[in-house]
């Protein structure tokens, strides 16, 4: 991790790093790096605009880790991870999940973080004989106090008897952590029944946007966004002025518009 700058210094001239008590969210699903419908390969553009929002933890759907074909076939296709791309210098951690492999590669989710991840690993939610899917679960160590914050990222499945399923998994996970832990998690839920806010409140999951609006956010499609599929969940944390990023550039670099929120500890 890179250590912030120090705002003082003890006697012993020891540095002073401030605790942080807000920080911000953003959710994508960079549909592996391409716009709707596979037209054309956009990576680039959307590592400039996920910069733009100066977001502290980025939570990243559909990402590719490797690919043999695809640096054969774009001139643009960088010599590492999509994640780790995407990560740049303004995110000196990050964290993924493989979830689907196939000959050609695998994708999965990811986690770009400016505070430490001090540990994770990826949960296998896929039903047998289905798409592969995940639950990517990070703990970050927030810096000055050193408090930790977990930090999930979700990606279910298109059938709601897998998504219950799924559902179920992630409850369970919920219920292992401390009943005071700070959570945040976000991803692509293709939940367009709304159907996961009623499963996962026992846990003491709430949903930024549902409680500030009503309702999840309209999220898909990109360009006009009709449908409610992606989310972001808190628990025992604050959350303000949630957004949902469906204008230029974002309407036009995945089919999904990103989501983000600013989060209090």
């Amino acid at each position: 991790m890179s250590v912030p700058e120090p705002v003082g210094t003890t006697d012993e001239q020891q540095p002073i790093i401030s605790a942080v008590s807000r920080f911000t969210v953003l959710t994508v699903n960079t549909h592996k790096g391409f716009t709707a419908l596979n037209r054309r390969f956009i990576l680039p553009e959307l590592r400039e605009a996920v910069r733009s929002v100066s977001a502290d933890v980025v939570f990243l759907q559909e990402v590719h880790g490797t690919h043999e074909h695809h640096p054969q076939r774009y001139l643009n296709w960088p010599a590492m991870p999509q994640y780790e791309f995407l990560a740049d210098t303004l995110w000196p951690q990050f964290a993924y999940g493989r979830n689907a492999v196939y000959p050609a590669g695998d994708h999965g989710n990811a986690l770009l973080s400016k505070f430490q991840i001090i540990r994770h690993d990826n949960l296998d939610v896929s039903i047998h004989g289905h798409e592969n899917r995940g639950i990517l679960h990070c703990v970050l160590r927030m810096p000055g106090d050193g408090r930790e914050v977990h930090a999930i990222c979700v990606h279910l499945g298109l059938r709601e008897s897998h998504r219950t399923a799924q559902l179920k998994l992630l409850s369970q996970r919920m219920e292992e952590l401390p009943e005071d832990a700070p959570v945040v998690v976000a991803g692509d839920f293709n939940d367009w029944r709304q159907r996961a806010d009623a499963l996962l409140k026992p846990c003491g999951l709430r949903e930024v946007f549902a409680e500030l609006h009503g309702k999840p956010a309209r999220s898909f499609p990109a360009r006009l966004p009709a449908l409610r599929l992606d989310r972001i969940y808190v628990r025992n944390l604050k959350a303000s002025h949630p957004k949902v990023l469906a204008v230029r550039p974002w309407s036009h670099l995945s089919d999904h518009a990103p989501l983000s929120v600013e989060i209090e500890l």
